[in-house]
Parts: C-alpha cells; sequence; structure tokens
C-alpha cells in the first residue's frame, strides 16, 4: 500500500507543468474553420494550439474558437469504464494549470487519476485539461487578444458536453487548479456557480486586492501582467476576481457550493490565500480552508501533504453522480 501511494505521488511531481513541454508534431481533430466575420487575429505568442501529449487514457483535440479566430487545442482523460460502458455518463473535472502552459504535466496527472480511478479511490471521471495559454490568467483580456473566459465557459463547455457523454449539469462539474489555474478557478467558479457546483483553488494567486508587487514576481513583471491582460486598470482587476465574483453572488455560493482553498504555510501567497479565505468567511460563503505546514508553493508537497484529503474531495463531489 505505501509502495502504491508512494508511485501514485511520483507520478505528481511535476503534474501541475509550469513550463511548456517540447515542440512535438501536433495532429489536430477534424473541425470545421470559425465562419466569425470578424475574426481576431492571434498574436504569436499565444500558443492556442499546444503539442500533442501521450498519456494513459489520454486524447488530444482542436475546435474551432470563435472568440480566439482560430482553432484552440485541449487534452482529455478518460477512464477505461468510458469505452466499457457506452449507456453511462459521467462527471467531468476541468483542469486550470499554472503559468508556463501545463503541458508537460498532462501525462503525470492522467497517470495519477488512471491510477486512482483503478483502485477505486474515486469514481471515474472524464478529465479535460484546458489550454490556459502560458500567461493567460483565465480571464478575457483587455484588448482583445485572449479571451480566455468566453473560450471556456461558451464554447470548450458546450463543445465537451456535445460530444462526450458528460453530467452536463453543474453537480456533474468539478473546476481544479493551482497556482494561476487556482485564481482562474476561483474566478470562474465564483462567477458561474450555475455551471461549477465545487471548486478547488491550489497555491491560488494572484488573489490579492491590487495587482502591484507581489510574492512570486517583481514590480515590473506585475505591472507587466497588469497592462497585457487588465489593460493597466487595477479597477479592472478588481472586477474580475475572485473577490468581486463572490460578493455578487454570495446568497447562491452560500447555499449549497463545494469550496476548497488549499495553501501551505511556506507558500509566498499564503497572506494572500489568507486574506481572501477571510473575505469568504466574512460573506458568509462556507468552505475548507486547509493550510498545509512545511509546504510551500509546491504541487508535489500540497499532494503529499493532503495524503487522501485530495480525492475525498472528489469523491463527495461524486458520490452517486456515474449514470
Amino acid at each position: 500500500m505505501i509502495n502504491r501511494r508512494n508511485h501514485l505521488l511520483s507520478l505528481a511531481a511535476s503534474l501541475f507543468g509550469l513550463a511548456a513541454g517540447s515542440p512535438a508534431q501536433t495532429q489536430q481533430a477534424q473541425a470545421q474553420p470559425a465562419q466569425s466575420p470578424e475574426r481576431i487575429s492571434p498574436r504569436p505568442q499565444l500558443q492556442w494550439v499546444t503539442p500533442r501529449v501521450e498519456g494513459q487514457g489520454v486524447s488530444f483535440h482542436t475546435f474551432a474558437s470563435q472568440a480566439a479566430g482560430t482553432e484552440v487545442s485541449f487534452h482529455l482523460y478518460s477512464p477505461p469504464a468510458y469505452a466499457a460502458d457506452p449507456d453511462r455518463r459521467f462527471p467531468v473535472v476541468y483542469w486550470l494549470h499554472g503559468s508556463g502552459g501545463g503541458v508537460s504535466g498532462i501525462s503525470r496527472l492522467s497517470s495519477l487519476v488512471d491510477e486512482a480511478v483503478a483502485t477505486g479511490t474515486v469514481p471515474p471521471f472524464l478529465l479535460v485539461f484546458v489550454n490556459g495559454l502560458r500567461m493567460g490568467m483565465y480571464v478575457d483580456w483587455a484588448n482583445g487578444h485572449a479571451p480566455l473566459e468566453t473560450m471556456i465557459i461558451h464554447e470548450l463547455l458546450p463543445h465537451i458536453d456535445a460530444n462526450w457523454r458528460t453530467i452536463a449539469t453543474r453537480d456533474g462539474r468539478l473546476l481544479d487548479g493551482f497556482s494561476m489555474g487556482g485564481y482562474g478557478a476561483g474566478r470562474l467558479g465564483l462567477r458561474y456557480p450555475e455551471l461549477f457546483r465545487t471548486v478547488s483553488m491550489m497555491g491560488a494567486g494572484p488573489m490579492q486586492e491590487r495587482l502591484e508587487k507581489t510574492p512570486r514576481a517583481s514590480r515590473t513583471q506585475a505591472a507587466d501582467l497588469l497592462r497585457d491582460v487588465y489593460g493597466g486598470d487595477q479597477d479592472r482587476f478588481a472586477a474580475v476576481s475572485p473577490r468581486r465574483y463572490g460578493e455578487q453572488n454570495a446568497a447562491t455560493l452560500a447555499r449549497d457550493s463545494r469550496l476548497r482553498l488549499v495553501i501551505g504555510d511556506r507558500d509566498e501567497t499564503l497572506e494572500n490565500n489568507r486574506g481572501f479565505h477571510e473575505h469568504l468567511t466574512r460573506l458568509g460563503i462556507p468552505h475548507d480552508w486547509i493550510v498545509l505546514p512545511g509546504v510551500g508553493h509546491d504541487p508535489m508537497g500540497v499532494l503529499t501533504a493532503l495524503g487522501d484529503r485530495h480525492w475525498a474531495f472528489y469523491r463527495e463531489a461524486f458520490a452517486d453522480k456515474g449514470t
């Protein structure tokens, strides 16, 4: 049992994959080009189609995004039960990666999930690896170059539900992410509680009220991010933040949403996450607040310290969801 657990944790050593993988031959799924008459010309540095990654149960896909004006890729993990039981529908986890692209962690995370499903640690589910670009922030950029939120919410989710046997309800969706992905899970999950009942934010950032000098970036880097994504406008940063969406949807979120915040006590973003935890508490929004002793901004450390609590969160979300 210990060896199996160590094996699972070793597979997760870089599952959050902050750096993009090496260029590889990209194989795109057949899709019709977008027909929008006013396409946005994607900038070269915005990698809307990533390299294809091989992994246990993993397939590579693209779809024509009207919002991005180009093909957008994603990877999908399907459990063995998906092929074995063609009449069954499955819950879906949408995984939001951290800054850098997240490609290098896909095969490891899919193997970790596949092992957990195989051992009955969690019920089978589909896992969508969202392409959030290297520093997309999971928000519609002020300059219009990267409409990440529109692409995910209004295009990717309907595409998944239309082409796979999903449980296409808020109860059938879980939103999870680490670092930049934790911030994205927070802002999308709290903005759209009608789409996601369960939201996990691990090592999330930026969770502060203003995007100035941050614990993991210099003042110059923060200024560049504020300019590129939020149009240099602190009010815009605040307006699209998890904090603001928590305020706007507090009553809905308090009724039956399932939220968790996970952070290491040596993570530089701890105080910003603590401030967000206190903000949710003041709003009366129930959530799990988990501080992990001796853990920094380190996904492996987070998983090791969480242990079975990680999968227990998934089990609770997916209880009686397989049909």
